[in-house]
């Protein structure tokens, strides 16, 4: 199981982070190569606390005190160096501006979403996903649920566990969902979707579907929201939107990624790895295509 780096988790839990933990959070997530070559006392002074403050920062992402988060930080700095070299530059980084071309806004867009895609998957914690793949595949009911872009995920879900023949159901709105999320119990399992991890609808159907007894399973670009500490399983996205893409494209394009890997690690636990049901759904839709 990989670890996800330090910059991710700190996109995730930077919401939630006194204002102290957050200078300092943002400090490293904007150099973290610079910081890995600070003492305790620069960084205390640089982020304008105090070195207590440093130690207890470092606690709260795991690490026994700021020597070994700085050894972290200096690994990550010369896999990213490593990383880089490798693509030569050759992506367009940085958000889009409305005096760009149309071909570099396109590059920009290309850019952000392949690393959302491939900071999403470096970022996956495989053993969450192993669990709540099995609780998915095990589940007597499955009710998936978001609202805005994060329906749309919730819907390619659905399509795709039902395909395989689990019995699963997508909602958009909270008309439908709260009902269906107050219905379960035992034994089913709910998937929400939720890029900041704070929608209202989504964390009152999370709160019926835990106190009914279902397993709850959040896909969130943010660990340290609402929606995290209520979830059993947590599977993390990570995307930065552009100024001018707040209506959720690269987080979408993550959350996706997510539902792929879901669905893959689901059919992996079922009898033949779903392909006769795939078959037969197949089938059942081939008639309706022309020539």
């Amino acid at each position: 199981m990989s670890t996800p780096p330090l910059v991710l988790r700190l996109r995730g839990m930077r919401g939630e982070l006194q204002p102290a933990l957050g200078r300092i959070a943002d400090l490293i997530a904007d150099s973290p190569a610079r910081i890995a070559g600070m003492t305790i006392g620069e960084l205390a002074q640089e982020a304008g606390c105090s070195e207590a403050t440093v130690v207890r920062f470092a606690r709260e992402l795991g690490f026994r005190g700021y020597r070994d988060l700085r050894f972290r930080l200096h690994e990550e700095a010369v896999a990213a160096e490593t990383a880089a070299a490798r693509t030569d530059g050759a992506e367009e980084e940085g958000d889009i501006d409305p005096a760009d071309d149309l071909a570099t806004m396109i590059a920009k867009i290309a850019a952000a979403d392949a690393r959302a895609v491939q900071d999403t998957v470096q970022g996956l914690d495989l053993a969450v996903l192993a669990r709540a793949a099995e609780a998915i595949a095990s589940a007597r009911k499955i009710v998936l649920f978001g609202v805005g872009a994060s329906g749309l995920a919730a819907m390619d879900e659905q399509q795709k566990l039902s395909r395989v023949g689990l019995h699963a159901i997508a909602f958009t709105d909270s008309h439908s969902a709260l009902p269906a999320a107050a219905l379960l119990g035992a034994g089913d399992a709910m998937l929400v979707f939720s890029h900041t991890g704070r929608t209202a609808e989504i964390l009152e159907a999370a709160r019926l579907a835990r106190e009914g007894g279902a397993r709850l399973i959040a896909v969130t670009g943010s660990v340290g929201s609402p929606l995290a500490q209520l979830a059993d399983d947590v599977l993390a996205t990570s995307a930065v939107e552009s100024t001018l893409r707040s209506g959720a494209t690269a987080s979408r394009i993550a959350q996706l990624t997510v539902v792929d890997c879901v669905f893959v690690a689901v059919a992996a636990r079922l009898p033949d790895f779903g392909r006769d049901a795939l078959a037969r759904t197949r089938a059942a839709i081939g008639t309706r295509r022309v020539g």
